[in-house]
């Protein structure tokens, strides 16, 4: 059941940085409530980088709350871009992508994205399905379409072209290809981040050129991670992973500085517009943040992970960080056969995501943050073979146990 046009957009509009343009996505809004038809919504994935943090949850949340209204959203896998790259915001060419980790790739978000938005009404489509089979005569008008003057207003273009670094043709016809999904699909809207932005554009002058009706742009910020400052990104080691431990994704959002705790409301949740206002006003009454960012934990917990893992997840926490206690229900780690030591099992604590890397781990034995069984470990103690049952604390906050 549609809601109005006017208590669509108010929740369309939630913490979005621009829309293009909002008269014509009213319109649209119009004509669909009239006809109780949903609006067909574009989102184009980049299969380089599979694994999702809620940084790159926020155009897919938007995307379900538009599901939540009636509409019916389009994932487009850019299979075919991918042997191309996103040149978006890259000092040098991407190298492309062979096949058969193009659908890795795309097999793994796909796990992941439905973990937010609704599969039900979802379509999952392959750009490849449609550009593979353009001929070069139509290759050839679709670039005539546009000019170089155009795709070198791009920001990273510019500044390659001004700075002598080599741009392949090839790269120009990245924003053409990705437009051409969106006149493929007749898509009404496209969500992207503001990096997105030429691309998502050029899909309207693109529909525009072929007599079709002008897709609705909206662009939705960038999150800040943990640090406050840069954007999420799992190389910063400042991200929340969509697929991390109930205990340890609450614990993060605990960590979200209190400047940033209405953009999460805005961005990492659903919560309608009038209930951020409301939360925003408690903080500017002078409520504590902290009791806040619980909320917030709370329901971004339960958004990945459901309300039982909260109520484990909270219990974590309280023990661990409150009470000071080794909590309960912490991560099991079963142990390999051959890999017993303390040394030898770093490799799977980092690809779990319990630490960044090697060295952070060894940078924290040396500064004594470090703890096995509740004793402070020294460098010698890595080769230290582990024992069932055995509790490693990392810094106050990260426990595991271990199994054989």
């Amino acid at each position: 059941m549609f809601l109005t046009p006017k208590d669509q957009i108010a929740i369309i509009k939630k913490g979005a940085n621009k829309i293009v343009d909002e008269q014509d996505l009213f319109e649209k809004l119009e004509r669909s409530y009239k006809e109780q038809r949903p609006l067909t919504i574009k989102l184009g994935l980049d299969p380089s980088a599979p694994d999702i943090h809620l940084g790159h949850a926020v155009v897919l949340r938007k995307i379900k709350q538009m599901q939540d209204l009636g509409h019916h959203a389009v994932i487009v896998i850019g299979d075919f871009t991918g042997r191309i790259g996103d040149p978006t915001g890259k000092a040098k060419g991407r190298t492309a992508l062979n096949d058969d980790i193009v659908k890795k790739n795309a097999q793994t978000y796909c796990e992941q994205i439905f973990k937010v938005i609704d599969p039900n009404k979802t379509t999952v489509r392959f750009n490849s399905e449609w550009l593979a089979k353009l001929s070069f005569e139509e290759v050839i008008k679709l670039a005539a379409t546009t000019s170089v003057a155009r795709l070198l207003e791009r920001e990273d273009f510019q500044k390659r072209y001004q700075q002598h670094i080599p741009i392949g043709i090839h790269e120009f016809f990245y924003p053409l290809m990705q437009a051409y999904d969106s006149v493929e699909l007749e898509a009404d809207i496209e969500l992207g981040g503001t990096d997105q932005t030429f691309n998502i554009l050029m899909g309207r002058t693109l529909q525009k050129h072929r007599g079709l009706e002008k897709q609705i742009a909206i662009f939705m910020p960038l999150l800040e991670g943990l640090d406050g400052i840069e954007k999420m990104s799992k190389s910063l080691g400042n991200y929340i992973g969509i697929n991390e431990a109930p205990e340890i994704m609450f614990k993060k959002v605990m960590e979200v500085p209190d400047t940033l705790i209405i953009k999460y409301f805005e961005l990492a949740t659903d919560e309608h517009p009038l209930q951020v206002q409301a939360i925003q006003d408690r903080l500017q009454k002078g409520e504590n943040p902290r009791d806040l960012k619980f909320l917030l934990a709370e329901i971004i917990t339960a958004l990945y992970h459901g309300s039982t893992a909260v109520e484990e997840a909270k219990a974590y926490f309280e023990a661990a960080f409150q009470k000071k206690e080794i909590p309960k229900n912490i991560p099991i780690l079963l142990l390999e056969i051959d890999k017993e030591r303390i040394v030898d099992i770093i490799p799977q604590l980092v690809a779990m995501g319990f630490i960044q890397s090697k060295s952070e781990f060894l940078r924290v034995i040396k500064q004594k943050g470090v703890s096995l069984n509740g004793e402070k470990m020294a460098m010698d103690d890595i080769s230290q073979v582990l024992m069932n049952n055995d509790v490693l604390q990392i810094g106050k906050k990260r426990f595991l146990q271990f199994n054989k």
